[in-house]
This record gives C-alpha cells, sequence and structure tokens, in this order.
C-alpha cells in the first residue's frame, strides 16, 4: 500500500506501511516525477535511506532527493508505523 507524503517542484513522494520482513523493519519509498514518456522514479528504503531502482532523476538530483529523504525519514517512518506497522511488528 502506498500513501501521498509530500510534493515539492513536482516530485512526489509515497512510502508503503512498515514492512516486517527478514526480522528487520523497513519503509519502502517511492520518488515519481511525471515526463513525456511516464514517470522518472527513484525506489529506496528505510531505514537505510538508499535508493534500489531509478530512472529518469540525473546524478545531482538523486543526490538532492537523498537528502531530502535523510531529513524527512523520521517522520515518514512514523507515519508509516502508523498506517500499519504495529499489525506487522
Amino acid at each position: 500500500m502506498k500513501h501521498y507524503y509530500s510534493t515539492v517542484n513536482n516530485v512526489i513522494l509515497t512510502h508503503s506501511d512498515m514492512l516486517n520482513e527478514n526480522h528487520s523493519r523497513r519503509v519502502v519509498v517511492r520518488f515519481e516525477r511525471p515526463n513525456d514518456n511516464g514517470f522518472d522514479f527513484a525506489e529506496g528504503v528505510l531505514p537505510e535511506c538508499t535508493f534500489q531502482k531509478q530512472a529518469g532523476f540525473n546524478e545531482n538530483e538523486i543526490f538532492e532527493l537523498l537528502d531530502y529523504l535523510r531529513c524527512n525519514s523520521p517522520l515518514i517512518w512514523e507515519f508509516a508505523q502508523k498506517n500499519g506497522g504495529d499489525e506487522n511488528a
């Protein structure tokens, strides 16, 4: 399930519920920006604050997205717990 978090400079950030995988808790995050052919995207995980998949964003934009993610990760983590973390923990 995806939950809306924010839109900044036409880039939308969504996140999953809290996931319990292999005895660790994770949240999947996804940045998307519309383009002429669909969407640019960067998908990653918390608490690592890393991207696993990406397309369409340049290196500088990825750096800015990671910085934004790091700054907002405590709040995203809190929202993800409230949206389903207790059921999965």
